[in-house]
Parts: structure tokens; C-alpha cells; sequence
């Protein structure tokens, strides 16, 4: 059975939405956080990275997002949660990277300034360009990237849970997502979702 390690609050939420709409078999470990588990032995042996989200099959652990989105994906094919032509699949990928790559790149600035500098001016410089980065990447999304009514037009797919968390954390990145017309709408939508919903009661249980 697949196991995801996850901690409420974080990108994990993506992955966790991926395997409830997926109808596979899997259970959770939650992390806390509060308590540093993510950086616990335990946790290390399992992700060096001290990080979530992380998956564990059969295989191995798998870890990175957009790694474990294509993976859910492919092992549920009958879910249909992501497109079979070859350059479709390449263009669900690249958003996901844009999204792991870029947009959560910014919104960390604003809350881990210490990975990248250890001058506390400097964190506070990160913190400040934070509402101008995310705008800058939702408006990219809205008018080029965001197809409508989900990220690759009409077909749902394992981006749809990325952009969902992306959009949800924009109003504590000091931005207002009612700019984001698409977006909006796109977040209002996977919120009837019942597997959102399911994740999210996870999320907070």
C-alpha cells in the first residue's frame, strides 16, 4: 500500500488530493511540523531531504511533487489524471514544474528567507517582494497557462490539485486572489471537489 508523508499546510495537500481522486489503496503520516519531525532520524531515513511531501511503494520512496503527481497519475490510469499523448503529458509536467520550480520558489521567500541568506535584512527584502513575485506568476497563469475550466482545458488532471494549494496560500502572501479571475474560479470549482474535500478533512483531522 502506498503511504504518504505529509504535514498539513504545505504542498503536500497536491499529492494528497491526487490520491483521493486516484481510487487507490493508501494511508497517511502526518508530520508535525511545531515539533521539527521532518527533520527527525526517523523521518531523515526515509527523506533526506526533510521535506514533504514524500511517498512510499513498494519500489522505494519517491519524493518532489511534480514526481509524485506523474507517478499517482500513471499507477491509476482508469482515474484519467493526466493526459496519454505524449506532449500533452509534457505540457501538464511543465506547469507542474513552473509551479515547483517558480511559484512555490516565491511564496518561500516570504516564510524560509534563511535558505538562501543569513543576514536578517536580507530576509526581510525576500519578505517584502513576495506579493510582487505571486502576482507576477498568477497573472502569467490567468492570461497564458490556466486554460479554463481546469489547467489543461476541459481535461482534469494532477495539476489541478498544484494550482488548487498555489491559489490557497496567495491571500498570505499578501495578494488578493479576486485579481485572478481564472484562478478564482478554478479554486471555487476543485472546492466541490469530493476528494478535496476528503483531503481536506485529513488535512485536519
Amino acid at each position: 500500500m502506498l503511504t504518504l508523508y505529509f504535514a498539513p499546510h504545505t504542498c503536500a495537500l497536491a499529492s494528497l488530493i491526487a490520491l483521493e481522486e486516484s481510487g487507490l489503496p493508501f494511508k497517511t503520516k502526518k508530520l508535525n511540523f511545531a515539533e521539527a519531525e521532518q527533520r527527525s532520524p526517523e523521518y531523515l531515513e526515509i527523506n533526506p531531504k526533510g521535506r514533504v511531501p514524500a511517498l512510499g511503494t513498494e519500489r522505494g520512496i519517491l519524493t518532489e511533487t511534480p514526481a509524485i503527481l506523474a507517478y499517482i497519475a500513471q499507477l491509476a490510469p482508469a482515474a484519467q489524471l493526466a493526459p496519454l499523448d505524449p506532449f500533452e503529458f509534457a505540457r501538464m509536467q511543465a506547469f507542474n514544474n513552473y509551479i515547483c520550480a517558480t511559484v512555490h520558489v516565491n511564496h518561500a521567500h516570504g516564510r524560509r528567507g534563511s535558505r538562501w541568506a543569513d543576514d536578517p535584512t536580507a530576509h526581510e527584502a525576500m519578505k517584502a517582494k513576495v506579493p510582487q513575485t505571486m502576482s507576477e506568476c498568477f497573472e502569467l497563469i490567468d492570461e497564458r497557462m490556466l486554460e479554463g475550466p481546469w489547467v489543461m482545458g476541459e481535461y482534469y488532471s494532477v495539476a489541478d490539485p498544484y494550482l488548487f494549494v498555489m491559489t490557497g496560500w496567495l491571500r498570505s502572501d499578501g495578494v488578493d486572489p479576486i485579481r485572478f479571475r481564472k484562478s478564482t474560479a478554478h479554486y471555487a470549482q476543485m472546492m466541490e471537489r469530493p476528494a478535496v474535500q476528503r483531503a481536506l478533512e485529513r488535512e485536519q483531522a
